[in-house]
C-alpha cells in the first residue's frame, strides 16, 4: 500500500492474509498485509512464516472489521 495502513486483523499466516485481503478487495476495499513482528519460525531468513497484519486505509477500517468479522468462523 502506498499510504500507511491501519491493522484491521492479525491472522496466523500467508494463505489466511490472502483470504481476507480477497474478501475485503470483492468489497471494494484496497487492502495489504506484512509480516508482524513476532516470526515464529527458525527458518525465517529463508521463508516467510508466521503471523500477517491486514492493512487497509485508514477512512476504509471500521468497514473492514465489520467484514472481517462477520467471515470469521463461529468459535461458540
Amino acid at each position: 500500500m502506498e499510504q500507511e495502513g491501519v491493522v484491521v486483523k492479525v491472522v496466523s499466516g500467508e494463505p489466511e492474509a490472502q483470504i481476507a485481503c480477497g474478501l475485503l478487495r470483492s468489497n471494494g476495499i484496497a487492502c495489504g498485509y506484512r509480516d508482524t513482528e513476532a516470526i515464529d519460525s527458525p527458518l525465517e531468513d529463508f521463508q516467510a512464516a508466521g503471523q500477517r497484519e491486514i492493512l487497509v486505509r485508514p477512512e476504509d477500517a471500521e468497514t473492514a472489521r465489520a467484514l472481517l468479522e462477520e467471515s470469521a468462523p463461529d468459535t461458540a
